[in-house]
């Protein structure tokens, strides 16, 4: 009982110090979202505002050359400072949390901020989020480095300012966390939640004190007129799957593209890709920058099929740009904004169709930018949830459900990883694995099995077989013939249905031939997916090269046995370790 109290003790004063620092990282994170937006605004005036006087000799010509001066700012900062500022941020917060126990340096919230901020000011096409989430987990990660927690704490701490970052920069706070529990960490757990909810919570509060509560998007009332319609959102939700799938092929096509321009120095080579999205930008302004102002022209139906239609593959084109060059800056506001073009587009094209049914193009977009986020990034609850918290609009809760879920299915099954995993897939590294370990791994078949196996005889006959094993303890047993090999296997379900109708034919006759074996070395999790693949309750264990020597049976129970004793021990370990970590915080 005694033990049972001090435990209980550390634990609290563990969740207390948890707390307490899951606000400090909510608070850090809110003013570092409201000074990352004001650089945003800073860098857009220098650059645009600047820009028009300084190359005013060169007529409206001039915004050709701003990303691409934006590039050369971006390129030297990323690869002279802090190459993990390059991209979008947030898988290097994934391999941060999987691979380094949750570590990131203190200078990526100063150089992610200069580079995002520089590159989107002078009209990248990127999004905000990225870099917060980055800015906003280094600021966790940071804090939880200084107060010396444990690695499984900095992971919480880390997914704290990504949820805190969402959490101010959108306006939504369920949102935030969803986002954190689902694509930072992978997993819902109940151990992570209060925290992240806390700093989600005191992020997106003093987000709302100096910007406003007011949702991410104005958007008006889309009620929805004819349940035939919810056919139509599922249409582009399939639609939306298949073009997220694309989406991820052409920046990574891109980033491909980029890394065999040898000729360019890789600092240069944002200079180039500005270049393109200046070019683009001439003709079509609307790519520049995040483009929030675009898509609020899509919700409110105020631009025509053919700008829509265009302005997908344009965003496409310049997203890939400037993420494949080694701009700096996030892909879920773009996905936000071709989702809003392509559901604006579909949804204008059903009005004309079935104007009785697609009363309000409109309401197409909204559910597109949602749906196309849920494919790319294979997270259709945080794109449920947080596209209702950006539009503050409950009536259009169902048709996203439908499109974002359909969505998701449609580009699983088209392509194997998300927006964020292909970056680390193709950096040869397993996050799956890293979330997921195999527990069984080290430990070998031989480490679990019984040794001390009741076999019958091939030759007794199915009564005298029941006779012999009904005492047992066990449910399943090795028939040998007689040389003592394996011949085939039945469990004692099979000889009581056995002994009831042909009790007096031998047991070969009733047993299973068909055997399953596994060899001493091999893991216990082949062990277990044999299990669980075959439907069966034991498997022989058999000399490699011999299947005929049987040397012992390993049943599930055997296994729920192992894991126990590996639970137990684990427990054991984390508790001592906690114990420590608690008396150097309060020391």
């Amino acid at each position: 009982m005694r033990g049972v109290r001090i435990q209980d003790f550390f634990r609290s004063r563990e969740t207390s110090i948890n707390l307490i620092l899951g606000v400090i990282v909510g608070i850090g994170t809110g003013f570092g979202a409201i000074g990352f937006r004001w650089l945003i605004g800073f860098f857009k005036q220098f650059f645009f505002d600047g820009g028009s006087q300084a190359l005013g000799f060169l007529g409206g010509y001039y915004v050709i050359f701003i990303p691409a001066l934006g590039g050369l700012v971006v390129g030297s900062l990323v690869y002279f400072f802090a190459r993990e500022a390059k991209g979008h941020g947030v898988p290097e917060v994934m391999a941060a949390v999987a691979f380094k126990g949750g570590i990131i340096r203190p200078r990526v919230v100063v150089a992610k901020a200069l580079a995002s901020a520089v590159c989107i000011g002078s009209g990248g096409s990127v999004g905000r989020e990225g870099p917060i989430v980055q800015i906003g987990s280094a600021i966790g990660s940071v804090i939880g480095q200084v107060f010396k927690v444990n690695t499984r704490r900095i992971k919480t701490f880390v997914a704290c300012g990504t949820a805190g970052g969402i959490a101010a920069t959108f306006n939504a706070p369920i949102g935030g966390v969803l986002f954190a529990l689902e694509i930072i960490l992978g997993q819902f757990s109940g151990s992570h939640l209060i925290s992240v909810i806390v700093s989600a919570v005191m992020a997106a509060s003093i987000s709302r004190v100096f910007l406003g509560d007011v949702p991410a998007f104005v958007v008006p009332a889309y009620p929805l007129h004819n349940l035939w319609e919810l056919l139509l959102y599922a249409a582009l939700g399939i639609s939306c799957g298949i073009f997220a799938m694309i989406y991820i092929r052409t920046l990574y096509k891109f980033e491909d593209l980029f890394d065999a321009v040898k000729a360019v120095p890789e600092y240069l080579k944002p200079v180039l890709g500005g270049l393109i999205i200046g070019a683009i930008g001439f003709f079509y302004p609307q790519i520049f920058g995040v483009g929030y102002e675009t898509i609020e022209l899509a919700l409110t139906g105020k631009l025509i099929l053919s700008m829509t239609a265009l302005l997908v593959l344009l965003k496409l084109l310049a997203t890939s740009v400037t993420i494949g060059s080694g701009g700096s800056g996030g892909v879920f506001a773009p996905g936000l904004y071709m989702g809003a073009m392509l559901g604006a587009t579909l949804g204008t094209f059903f009005n004309y169709l079935w104007p009785d049914i697609a009363v309000v193009p409109a309401a197409y977009a909204l559910v597109g930018m949602g749906a196309v986020f849920a494919g790319s990034a294979q997270a259709p609850i945080t794109a449920i949830i947080m596209l209702f918290e950006m539009s503050n609009d409950y009536r259009i809760i169902l048709p996203l459900m439908i499109a974002c879920i359909i969505s998701a299915v449609v580009t699983r099954g088209l392509y194997p990883a998300n927006i964020y995993t292909v970056k680390l897939i193709r950096r040869g590294l397993d996050i799956d694995a890293a979330r997921y370990p195999d527990v069984f791994k080290n430990i070998t078949v031989s480490e679990a099995m019984t040794r001390n196996v009741q076999s019958i005889p091939a030759g007794l006959t199915v009564a005298e077989a029941y006779r012999q094993v009904q005492d047992s303890p066990h449910r399943g047993f090795p028939v040998v013939d007689e040389k003592g090999r394996l011949a085939a296997i039945i469990t004692s379900y099979e000889l009581v249905a056995a002994q009831q109708k042909c009790k007096e034919l031998p047991v070969s006759a009733v047993a299973s031939t068909d055997l399953i074996v596994i060899t001493p070395d091999e893991p216990l999790s082949t062990a277990a997916l044999n299990l669980s693949r075959y439907n069966i309750g034991r498997l022989p264990v058999v000399e490699p090269g011999n299947p005929g020597k049987m040397v012992g049976l390993l049943s599930r129970t055997d296994i729920i046995e192992a894991y126990s004793k590996l639970l137990h021990s684990n427990n054991n370990l984390q508790f001592q370790n906690n114990r420590k970590q608690v008396q150097n915080v309060s020391s």
